[in-house]
């Protein structure tokens, strides 16, 4: 069992630590600490109740400086840096780090320097770090001796296993990707001043917002035959969980709606089992909150124009489904550490 630290304890830390117990990790995983600039009782209470996931599955309470789950005793410090903490005295095997402040190598390589053996990004890095990984796709290149890797992002970790299956199945030749992405918290109620991005200065909940992404990169670095090929933008709406990408592929080979509908059912079944969902309901976005699963892809809304232009809508719950993919990422982790030490 792995001893887990969560550093940054905001959407994406909470969906974490509750995945931890609500989805079966907590027999891999041993949360012991918890690092948060808040104060330990702000912590228990957003712990506790949560707007868009509900109730916290299992007794939470305080305990000095620590959070208290069940029987499971967390220790929360309020280290603004990686070296401020005694990760040692902590024992901690793996950090989770879902502040998503850290992404350059050098800049995580502060826990490594402190202590930590291995770190575990909740964001995307830079191509500098030792892995980028989706989990279901190339999980296989997490190895045991490296340190610090990343689990991609909410939206690669979407889309690459509906591209995996295109490719597959007709050739990619190119395409783009339109990402509809509820609101963040780097995102005001109200217009305010606290970025330079003149964007995010505006109403999250007034407005459909444009903004910068990176899913392009992401992309491009696990699936390089792609690179420079697919083009992304993307939106934040004022809904609070629950995204979807609509995404135009250009295939090489001829395809009907039938075919491409059929192929990502197969997936769904067999390689992306419990990752990508398929359905042919009349589904909103709310009907995905608290779905574990990385893409579901709405079959009713599935064209194909002139044999080879393919349009999908790929729904994501982009908080739940995100940390349970973490966690899947961490597991592997865990049994290539206990594997090798049983050899």
């Amino acid at each position: 069992m792995l001893r887990v630290a969560i550093n940054g304890y905001g959407r994406i830390g909470r969906s974490v630590l509750r995945a931890i117990y609500e989805n079966g990790f907590r027999d891999r995983l041993h949360v012991v600490a918890i690092n948060e600039l808040s104060d330990i009782e702000t912590i228990s209470y957003l712990t506790r109740y949560d707007t868009t996931h509900g109730r916290f599955p299992k007794p939470v309470s305080v305990r000095g400086q620590n959070l208290v789950i069940g029987e499971d005793e967390i220790f929360c410090t309020n280290a603004k840096a990686p070296e401020d903490i005694d990760w040692a005295e902590l024992n901690v095997d793996l950090v989770l780090e879902c502040s998503g402040a850290f992404s350059a190598r050098e800049q995580v390589q502060r826990f490594v320097d402190a202590g930590v053996p291995r770190v575990l990004l909740s964001q995307p890095a830079d191509a500098e770090v030792d892995a980028t990984i989706v989990y279901g796709f190339n999980e296989s290149k997490v190895t045991a001796e490296q340190t610090i890797v990343s689990a991609a992002s909410c939206t690669t970790n979407c889309v690459i296993p509906v591209l995996d299956t295109l490719q597959s199945l007709a050739g990619v030749v190119h395409g783009t990707t339109q990402t509809i992405h509820s609101a963040m918290n780097d995102q005001p109620v109200i217009d305010a001043y606290h970025t330079n991005d003149l964007r995010l200065t505006r109403s999250a909940i007034s407005s459909i917002i444009p903004v910068n992404t990176g899913l392009g990169r992401g992309i491009a670095r696990l699936m390089p035959e792609l690179a420079g090929k697919i083009g992304c933008n993307a939106i934040r709406v004022p809904t609070l969980n629950v995204s979807v990408i609509d995404m135009v592929i250009q295939t090489e080979h001829p395809v009907t709606v039938e075919q491409v509908n059929t192929a990502l059912q197969v997936a769904a079944s067999s390689k992306y089992a419990n990752l990508l969902g398929y359905t042919q309901e009349a589904h909103a976005s709310v009907d995905f909150n608290h779905d574990p699963r990385s893409v579901i892809v709405d079959g009713t809304q599935t064209q194909v124009v002139d044999g080879h232009m393919v349009k999908l809508l790929c729904w994501f719950d982009n908080e739940w489904g995100y940390a349970n993919r973490m966690l899947d990422v961490a597991c592997y982790w865990q049994k290539l550490l206990v594997d090798g030490a049983q050899h």
